[in-house]
């Protein structure tokens, strides 16, 4: 673990003098990967992501120039698992990101599957586009139907959502004596696991409870991610990782890829919040029901412009300071990001989308972190962790596939 340079990096001097070509230089050449976005909540609606996205933070003009690859997120909603309805939503996410965006802008993404795919895609000056299930019950407990999504193209699922599944415990529920748990991962779910390892899928732990985190890592034989996590000794929101956790990810070879919803970045963020969130919840809940979707984003922009009026957002100046202690903790080649664009309600100004990439990029700097640091948060230290678990896959080619089943006794 790298101590000397996290100290180095969180207490500079005073901060160095950076010229505007060292920022233009990283920018060219670093390979920027999100490792989720959730546009495609918008996309498969209608939304065209080559016109200006005046709610959110994703839209071609903002991504060109400084996002090499995006893992869009294949978001299903819990409500879609009352009737098994959660299969078909997972197919028209998939649907959307191949259809709606890939072949709708064929001279800007390209489809991807893999590490070298993303590499082949920045030197053609295009942006990768890939897939990663948000919400294990997406699978339906079938590891046919996981199988079946890895065909598609999908590279990571999150292995829950807020939600709890048949097999696997949520963060978001764990208070809920109505809800039954698991404490962590169910046979069934250490079998999700190890069929991921054999695929070559990432197995995320976001969303999940800790002790389905401590499984997934005692499990898998892959270097495991969080997508979109960020420190929970900065903002105690319990969404995001511990100092332990983050070590045990980094023990694992894994990367933790910093969110930049501002209740996960900053702690005066959080607790100012906390009263609003139920009343902002359930409007938010009763907008997501309204049937026509120009009416749906209407009352969303709605609500989000009526929280950020109530509550100021966490900065740039937070984002680095999860970088740090993420650095501090797990090393230079344990972090990425993964912004949940479009996926929040709020996120700092200054980082409100990719091509704001190069503040970030500038107070990396001025903080001590020199080039190649800054490549491997931008998205080395997730190609490694792609290149890992494919070739894992590949070690584990001649295994069978695995047959099992849930028990939901």
């Amino acid at each position: 673990m790298p101590i000397a340079f996290a100290l180095v990096a969180q207490n500079p001097a005073s901060p160095r003098h950076v010229t505007q070509a060292e920022v233009d230089k990283i920018t060219r050449e670093a390979i920027l990967i999100d490792t989720h976005d959730d546009v495609t909540s918008r996309t498969v609606d209608g939304y065209n992501i080559a016109t200006p996205n005046k709610r959110g933070q994703t839209d071609l003009a903002r991504m060109k120039g400084f996002l090499g690859a995006e893992f869009f997120a294949v978001y299903v909603d819990a409500s879609y698992v009352e009737g098994n309805h959660s299969a078909n939503r997972a197919l028209q996410m998939i649907d959307t990101v191949r259809t709606d965006i890939v072949a709708a802008h064929p001279n800007d993404f390209v489809f991807a599957t893999t590490a070298d795919d993303i590499v082949r895609a920045h030197a053609q000056h295009k942006i990768a586009a890939l897939e990663g299930i948000e919400g294990g019950h997406a699978i339906e407990d079938s590891l046919r139907l996981l199988r079946d999504y890895y065909a598609l193209g999908v590279r990571y699922m999150t292995l829950t959502h807020f939600n709890t599944n048949n097999w696997a415990d949520s963060q978001g529920d764990a208070e809920n004596p109505k809800v039954k748990h698991h404490n962590g991962l169910t046979p069934f779910g250490k079998d999700v696991v190890r069929e991921m390892n054999r695929l070559g899928m990432m197995v995320d732990i976001s969303h999940t409870a800790d002790a389905t985190f401590y499984d997934a890592i005692a499990t898998s034989t892959a270097p495991v991610i969080a997508s979109h996590s960020s420190c929970r000794a900065v903002s105690s929101n319990t969404r995001n990782m511990t100092d332990a956790m983050i070590m045990a990810l980094a023990k694992n070879g894994g990367t933790m890829q910093i969110n930049f919803d501002c209740g996960y970045l900053s702690q005066r963020y959080d607790d100012d919040s906390k009263p609003l969130q139920k009343e902002m919840r359930a409007k938010y809940q009763e907008a997501m029901k309204i049937a026509d979707p120009a009416a749906r984003e209407a009352a969303t922009e709605a609500l989000m412009a009526e929280s950020a009026s109530k509550l100021p957002p966490a900065t740039l100046a937070d984002v680095v300071a999860n970088i740090n202690h993420a650095v501090k903790i797990g090393g230079i080649d344990h972090v990425g990001i993964g912004t949940d664009f479009d996926g929040v309600g709020c996120v700092p100004a200054e980082l409100s989308s990719y091509d704001k990439f190069p503040a970030l990029t500038r107070a990396l700097l001025e903080k001590g972190y020199s080039a190649e640091d800054i490549k491997k948060i931008y998205g080395g230290n997730l190609l490694r962790v792609m290149s890992a678990v494919e070739q894992r896959a590949h070690d584990l080619k001649n295994e069978p596939a695995i047959e099992s089943s849930v028990d939901k006794k």
